[in-house]
């Protein structure tokens, strides 16, 4: 069961949560901010608890749906650290044996804390929409997401960038190459991964279609390098996200790049996200039907 209370707390609860989990405030600052406003008679402690993901209530497709197959594979990081971990899904017909038409796959890249439940649920999703659906963990230099949130934004942190867009580039070389895959890629990014996905389609022409939810743009300079069509979501409530847009939508436009963005009212950062109240279902809803169908178009599904 999904948790769609985007309407509980005061909107500036909401501002000061997502600072705190973007690292430009730290937990005591938190409970120091929100704890001078009216919280409905909880106390600052108990308002971050009820802002903890809860991935088991959340979860839309089970890892053992018959419908689907995913496994954790590993592909070579141009990094030289050796392996790097991910989440392959297939539909199931597609997972054992060669397919008389080759699927389309994407790539899925996740917020700040590496791959947790809710990404590996988002590969699934994607995967019952016909897709081979592919999600790395950038936390497999430093162990990998580690089973905490905090721990994982504390992990992200100490990641050398540079390096980590690297390897989601091999990532996804590694699934235009990978068994039964066409070879049309496209990728979807969520908060630091919707960064990433706009990142990619700089650098990658070959690349078939870039979703992004409410990520950074990429640098302007690159923008005229863009050759692949991009869906863009952004949150009504997003300042830190959404006053970089007018330049990156100008930017965009003189390079002639097709893309269409959409705003979602009533909305914070991280929307889509259904393991915490930022969830707004209505939004999510939306925005994933507009995904799908983008891909169902450029990636020839």
């Amino acid at each position: 069961m999904t948790r769609d209370t985007h309407s509980t707390y005061d909107p500036k609860v909401m501002q000061f949560f997502d600072q705190y989990v973007h690292g430009i405030i730290d937990r005591r600052q938190f409970l120091q901010s929100i704890g001078r406003l009216a919280l409905g008679g909880l106390t600052a402690a108990a308002v971050l608890e009820s802002l903890t993901p809860r991935f088991a209530e959340a979860k839309q497709v089970d890892d053992q749906d018959a419908r689907i197959s995913a496994r954790y594979v590993e592909f070579d990081s141009p990094n030289g650290y050796g392996k790097l971990r991910g989440y392959l899904v297939y539909p199931a017909h597609a997972a054992q044996h060669a397919v008389e038409k080759p699927l389309p796959a994407v790539l899925v890249v996740h917020e700040n804390r590496g791959l947790n439940p809710h990404i590996e649920d988002i590969a699934r999703r994607l995967a019952l929409e016909g897709y081979i659906a592919f999600a790395p963990d950038a936390l497999t230099p430093l162990g990998g997401y580690p089973g905490d949130e905090d721990k994982a934004r504390e992990l992200f942190s100490k990641l050398d960038q540079a390096k980590t867009r690297q390897d989601f580039i091999a990532a996804f070389q590694y699934l235009v190459n990978v068994s039964n895959s066409s070879g049309r890629v496209g990728v979807i990014g969520f908060c630091y991964g919707g960064g990433i996905s706009s990142f990619l389609a700089t650098k990658l022409p070959t690349l078939g279609a870039a979703v992004s939810f409410y990520g950074n743009a990429p640098s302007l300079d690159d923008v005229p390098a863009i050759r692949t069509p991009l869906q863009l979501h952004f949150a009504e409530s997003d300042e830190r996200i959404n006053n970089a847009w007018p330049a990156y939508k100008t930017a965009l436009e003189q390079a002639g790049v097709p893309y269409t963005a959409y705003q979602y009212p009533g909305t914070q950062h991280g929307f889509n996200n259904d393991t915490t109240p930022r969830y707004n279902q209505a939004a999510a809803t939306q925005a994933w039907q507009r995904s799908v169908a983008f891909f169902n178009e450029k990636l020839g599904k």
